[in-house]
């Protein structure tokens, strides 16, 4: 199954000169996105992984999917503001700005082991930031895992260079 091929681009979205990478495209088309869980899970099969962390909102459908598949507990990572409950955040910097990711205080428990799941990584502020927050709360994170990769701004090396091990299941040229 070629998933990159499920994967639709859109030209000057949302802004000219990015290239969006829309994976809704995949997540409707059924062996796709089945071929899309297969892969992740199949990286994380044999570690003991207590949580799947997946980053709002594609990461929810992925992440979600893959703690099914690994028969663990799914921990929603939301935008500020979003969890009714008390809530453990972590601040982070975007292109024009701050922004603030959450979880409810009792996600984790100290030492869960952790896998931190989201459609895309771009320059890594976000996974980066949901790393920090998983880590001030007491879990491990043994992984992130997307489905795309944009090498050129640099994100995965950034958190490669901060002891992680980054899966992508495909790259794409440009951003």
């Amino acid at each position: 199954m070629d998933i990159k091929s499920a994967i639709r681009t859109i030209p000057d979205f949302p802004k000219p000169g990015i290239m969006f990478r829309d994976v809704t495209t995949l997540f409707g088309d059924a062996e796709a996105f089945r071929a899309t869980i297969d892969q992740m899970v199949a990286h994380y099969k044999g570690v003991k992984i207590d949580k799947v962390a997946g980053i709002e909102a594609r990461g929810f459908i992925l992440g979600g999917a893959i703690a099914h598949q690994l028969g663990v507990g799914f921990v929603p990572i939301r935008k500020k503001g979003k969890l009714p409950y008390g809530v453990l955040g972590e601040d982070y910097d975007l292109e024009y700005g701050k922004d603030r990711i959450e979880i409810h205080i009792d996600a984790v428990k100290q030492g869960d082991a952790v896998i931190i799941v989201d459609d895309l990584i771009a320059t890594g502020g976000t996974a980066f930031a949901a790393i920090k927050l998983m880590q001030r709360a007491g879990a491990k994170v043994i992984g992130c895992c997307f489905l795309v990769d944009l090498p050129e701004l640099g994100g995965a090396d950034k958190i490669r260079a901060f002891g992680q091990d980054v899966k992508a299941l495909v790259s794409f040229e440009g951003h």
